[in-house]
C-alpha cells in the first residue's frame, strides 16, 4: 500500500502533538481514537485527521474530563457536526432562561426549561446550560451579585425539574449507584446531575439525597450492595465526622467521594476514591472503572 500524502509514523506524530507514543498506543487500542493506515513494510501510518483528534483530546482533558469521555467527545464532534443554527438557539435560550431564573418568574423559567429541553439532548442541556449558570449564579452570589433569593429561586425551580426529569432512573438491569449527601449537606444539584449522566450510561440511580444520616447510610449501602456509592460535601468538616461510617461503607461497596470537601487524603484514609471533576466527567470516570 502506498503511503497517502501527509501520513506520519507515530513518532513524528508524538513529536507534533506533544504526547508520547506509549499513551498514542494506549488511546488507539482504548478508545479507537487514532485509525492509522500500513505502510508495504507494515508499518502503521497517521493522518492529519489522527493529528486533528489528538489536539481534541488534549483540548477536552485540560478541561478535566477523563480519558474515556474525551475520546468519545471527540470522535462524537468529528462525525455528529451540529447545525449552524444550534449555538446560537442555545445561547439564546440559555439567556432566556437566565432571564427567567433572575427575574423570579417560575412560569418563564419553565418555558424556556421546556425549550431546552425539547430542542437539545439531556446531556447538551446539562452541561452547556444548567452547570455554566449554576457555576456562574454562585459567583455572582459571592460578589454580592446576586440576593439570596434568586440562589434559592433558580436551585428550587432547577432541582424540581432535574428531579422529573429523573423520574425512573431505577429501573431497568445495569449496575446499580447509591447517590447521598452527607448529613448537614443540603445541596444536591450537582448530585442529581451526576445521576442523570450515570443514569444515560446505563445505570440504575438509588438517590437518597441531602442531609443523610450516616447510619442509613451504611445499612442502605450494606443491604443494596451496590455497584457504586458517591457521596458529596460541600466541607471537609461533614466527611471528617463520618470517617467510621466512610470506611465501613467501603467495605460493602466501591465507594467514591466528591465535592469541594473531598479531598485525596480523605478518600486514601477511608478506602474511597475520589472525584475531584464536573458531574458529566464524573459519571463517565465512574461508568469506565466499571467497565475496566
Amino acid at each position: 500500500m502506498e503511503a497517502a500524502a501527509g501520513h506520519v509514523r507515530i513518532g513524528e506524530l508524538s513529536r507534533r502533538t506533544g504526547v508520547s507514543p506509549e499513551l498514542l498506543r494506549a488511546w488507539e487500542h482504548r478508545y479507537g481514537l487514532l485509525r492509522p493506515m500500513r505502510s508495504e513494510g507494515g508499518f502503521r501510518l497517521y493522518s492529519p485527521q489522527d493529528e486533528r483528534r489528538v489536539a481534541a483530546m488534549r483540548s477536552h482533558l485540560e478541561r478535566g474530563l477523563s480519558a474515556a469521555e474525551a475520546a468519545r467527545l471527540t470522535v462524537d464532534e468529528e462525525h455528529a457536526p451540529a447545525p449552524p443554527a444550534e449555538t446560537p438557539a442555545l445561547e439564546r435560550s440559555a439567556g432566556e432562561l437566565r432571564a427567567a431564573l433572575d427575574a423570579l418568574d417560575e412560569d418563564a423559567s419553565q418555558s424556556a426549561l421546556d425549550r431546552l429541553f425539547s430542542g437539545f439532548s439531556i446531556a447538551t442541556v446539562l452541561e452547556q446550560v444548567v452547570l455554566p449558570y449554576l457555576r456562574e449564579l454562585g459567583d455572582r452570589w459571592e460578589r454580592g451579585g446576586a440576593s439570596v433569593a434568586q440562589e434559592h429561586f433558580a436551585s428550587h425551580v432547577l432541582r424540581g425539574r432535574l428531579l422529573g426529569l429523573a423520574r425512573g432512573w431505577d429501573r431497568g438491569a445495569g449496575p446499580r449507584a447509591l447517590l447521598a449527601c452527607m448529613p448537614g449537606e443540603q445541596h444536591d444539584l450537582g448530585l442529581i446531575v451526576f445521576g442523570l449522566a450515570l443514569h444515560e450510561r446505563g445505570w440504575r440511580i438509588t438517590f437518597l439525597g441531602p442531609d443523610t444520616p450516616l447510619d442509613t447510610l451504611t445499612d442502605t449501602a450494606g443491604t443494596l450492595r451496590p455497584d457504586a456509592v458517591v457521596l458529596v460535601a460541600a466541607t471537609p468538616a461533614r466527611f471528617r465526622t463520618g470517617r467510621d461510617a466512610l470506611r465501613e461503607i467501603a467495605r460493602a461497596a466501591p465507594l467514591w467521594v466528591a465535592g469541594a470537601g473531598a479531598t485525596s487524603g480523605l478518600a486514601a484514609d477511608t478506602g474511597a476514591r475520589l472525584l475531584d471533576v464536573s458531574p458529566l466527567a464524573a459519571a463517565e470516570r465512574v461508568a469506565a472503572d466499571r467497565r475496566a
